[in-house]
């Protein structure tokens, strides 16, 4: 996995789940069109996120980026709650099925309601397809079986998604790059393409910034890359006309984090090393506070490791 990759691994939300929050109807209609026309939209949809947590807080479950619950409503009237999966793991985990039908039976038997468990896999595994979880033993026979969208199987169709009027397909888009691309110039390039589209396919200012936080938090770059496409993608909105996406402000806003990051460890092994002179060597004069106010992170590195085995504060500071 790269740099780029595991930069926000510590998040705990995911751009899959924004974008399941934010463009849910178009997400079916993609990715699962027979079960989309079963849905009376008129009637709208809710997010269960407590009750999906309640029944799979102590659940075995392997890395993903986002499970949703979702009520709708049948166009016969009748209550459903569609279970999604988004299964992005790089190595595909083999008792999905399994936790599929897990999730599945859990919300029935809490709720009774009717449950459709989804899957969309992302990883790049063609042979890794689950559809079904099964068992069976001295005559007791269970099958489980649920519809899966494979997002790599768009590859052949990728003309489709370009020329789709569904948002969605940037979003599917984005993710196919992400876990195929590893070089960072190339991910540069295509980041570029996709956020000139939002541009050019007339969506609102709501929608380009959403799409725009979604793909680059997907496809993310090397730090190096990074001026590189702020400066890309402010040449697209000047071009546009649609100064929407403050990039260098996110830019900005990054070093800032990364440069407070750095001047907290500072401050960290600073006072660590004043602490360790005042056990050593008593109380510090004016030119040692001195030489440790001004001394760079190379410098206090090293006298932390000296005063072990060092006799004076003068020779710790090399002073002459």
């Amino acid at each position: 996995m790269s740099e780029a990759d595991t930069s926000r691994s510590a998040d705990h939300d995911s751009p899959w789940k924004m974008a399941l929050e934010g463009y849910f109807q178009e997400f079916l209609d993609l990715l699962f069109p027979d079960i989309h026309e079963q849905v009376d939209w008129s009637k709208g949809f809710s997010f269960l996120d407590n009750e999906l947590q309640q029944i799979t807080a102590d659940a075995n479950s392997g890395r993903r980026y986002a499970d949703k619950l979702i009520k709708v409503y049948a166009q016969n009237g009748s209550e459903t709650w569609v279970l999604i999966h988004v299964e992005v793991q790089g190595e595909p985990e083999e008792a999905f099925a399994e936790r599929m039908y897990t999730y599945q039976y859990r919300l029935r038997d809490r709720y009774g309601v009717d449950v459709v468990s989804l899957a969309v896999l992302a990883d790049t595994r063609d042979s890794f397809r689950p559809t079904t979880f099964r068992y069976q033993r001295w005559g007791c026979e269970l099958t489980f079986t649920f519809p899966t969208a494979k997002l790599i199987d768009w590859e052949a169709r990728w003309t489709a998604l370009e020329t789709s009027n569904n948002v969605f397909a940037l979003v599917v888009m984005a993710q196919i790059h992400a876990k195929r691309l590893k070089d960072g110039a190339t991910r540069k390039d295509v980041k570029i393409a996709l956020i000139r589209l939002l541009y050019e396919r007339g969506y609102s200012r709501e929608q380009i910034v959403r799409l725009f936080n979604i793909i680059d938090w997907m496809l993310q770059l090397p730090k190096a890359l990074e001026s590189e496409f702020v400066q890309a993608v402010y040449a697209i909105q000047e071009e546009k006309h649609m100064p929407y996406v403050n990039t260098v402000e996110r830019f900005e806003r990054e070093k800032e984090r990364q440069e407070g990051r750095q001047e907290g460890r500072h401050e960290g092994v600073e006072g660590t090393l004043r602490k360790q002179i005042a056990l050593k060597f008593g109380e510090m004069p004016d030119w040692a506070d001195q030489r440790l106010t001004s001394a760079s992170d190379a410098q206090l590195d090293e006298w932390v490791v000296r005063i072990l085995t060092t006799d004076s504060l003068e020779t710790l500071l090399d002073k002459h």
